[in-house]
């Protein structure tokens, strides 16, 4: 019995001290959450935000890391649906991670938002553009994008500018981002005076847009502004193309996709997209590009450069608080200006960057871009 006692306690003893280093261990990084679509049909993004996020994280860890510890990336899959966005984020938060990078879709980061806020996790969207994010009081939930409310002005005052359609339509996906970013449109060109002669929502999936396509050529419009995103785009586009539907269309940096022009082909050649500005084309950041072309992942997506300023901003806050605690970072990233690769981002108390701007560009068929504005 004496000898069972003495394996018991040391076998007791084995098991705190083993778990003492591991909580030892644990604390020698900072977790970081990458949450967003690793899955499903617009992945894509979630490469850029996975690049331009993992990217920062490698070069601040070469650089010393964070107040003496590495910054450590995980990555979460919600495959941009709702329902799966809210269990990662309880996933977050049972593995007690306190900072987030994501989501991406406004759909699955609104719901996932109220799991940080209500835990005290501080998230950093890098892609989201829904102002419904941030219009809640919230205090914990920041983006390092502009808003759906500075993107559907910019994109309808360039309708109302420069092509100056008599009578147009505006096509959503039925989701938060997509109808949210079509009304901004919509709302524009009514009050300039131009007809919406179509307003009418699709469902995020379909494959088969005949019956648009026959209402739109019914309704003889001269313009299509479309919001949501890339894969229903391409397939509009193309079926356009076959029956004879000539006309321009438009979309925001959900189209803006290379994929878009693997769907739709030649039909993608002169579609306008709203963009952030091409950071990867500053000369500032040519050192930034070649890392990341080095390790093979693209640079000009959308998200990429938002993405690494995310994690940049939460870092610097971190050093400036010279600890970890998410609300006394979420403090200093309202309180302060910082120095990214997107330029000099400051917050407003919604956690809303402070100046933002979206450019339109003229996609072409072979995925490249041009500014016209």
């Amino acid at each position: 019995m004496k000898n069972n006692k003495k394996t018991l306690l040391s076998l007791t003893a084995s098991m705190l001290l083993a778990g003492g280093m591991g909580m030892a261990q644990a604390a020698d990084t900072i977790k970081i959450a990458l949450a967003g679509p690793v899955t499903g049909p617009v992945a894509q993004y979630g490469d850029m935000q996975f690049t331009g996020a993992k990217m920062a994280i490698e070069q601040i860890n070469k650089a010393g890391g964070v107040n003496g510890k590495q910054l450590e990336a995980m990555v979460f899959d919600d495959a941009c649906d709702p329902k799966q966005a809210v269990a990662v984020a309880n996933r977050i938060a049972n593995q007690r991670v306190r900072f987030v990078v994501g989501h991406l879709c406004s759909s699955s980061t609104q719901p996932a938002s109220d799991v940080y806020e209500d835990e005290g996790i501080l998230m950093i969207t890098a892609a989201s553009t829904s102002p419904e994010i941030t219009s809640r009081g919230y205090k914990m939930i920041f983006r390092t994008i502009g808003l759906d409310s500075l993107q559907g002005p910019t994109a309808g005052k360039y309708i109302v500018e420069k092509i100056k359609p008599k009578k147009m339509a505006v096509v959503h996906d039925k989701q938060q981002y997509g109808e949210g970013i079509a009304r901004a449109v919509k709302d524009v060109v009514e009050k300039a005076g131009i007809n919406v002669a179509v307003f009418e929502g699709v469902t995020s999936g379909d494959k088969d847009f005949s019956a648009l396509i026959a209402k739109l050529k019914r309704e003889n419009v001269e313009f299509v502004y479309y919001g949501g995103y890339h894969p229903e785009l391409g397939l509009i586009l193309r079926q356009s193309a076959e029956k004879g539907l000539k006309v321009p269309f438009m979309g925001p940096e959900g189209v803006g996709n290379k994929d878009i022009s693997a769907i739709a082909g030649e039909a993608s050649e002169g579609l306008l997209v709203t963009l952030p500005k091409s950071f990867d084309q500053d000369p500032a950041n040519a050192k930034l590009v070649e890392a990341i072309k080095a390790k093979g992942d693209d640079a000009s997506g959308p998200f990429v450069f938002p993405a690494y300023s995310a994690v940049q901003v939460m870092a610097d806050s971190m050093k400036m608080v010279k600890n970890e605690d998410p609300e006394e970072v979420a403090e200093v990233l309202r309180r302060n200006v910082f120095a990214t690769p997107t330029g000099q981002l400051t917050f407003d108390g919604k956690g809303d960057l402070k100046d933002f701007s979206f450019v339109v560009y003229k996609w072409h068929a072979d995925g490249t871009k041009t500014a016209l504005d």
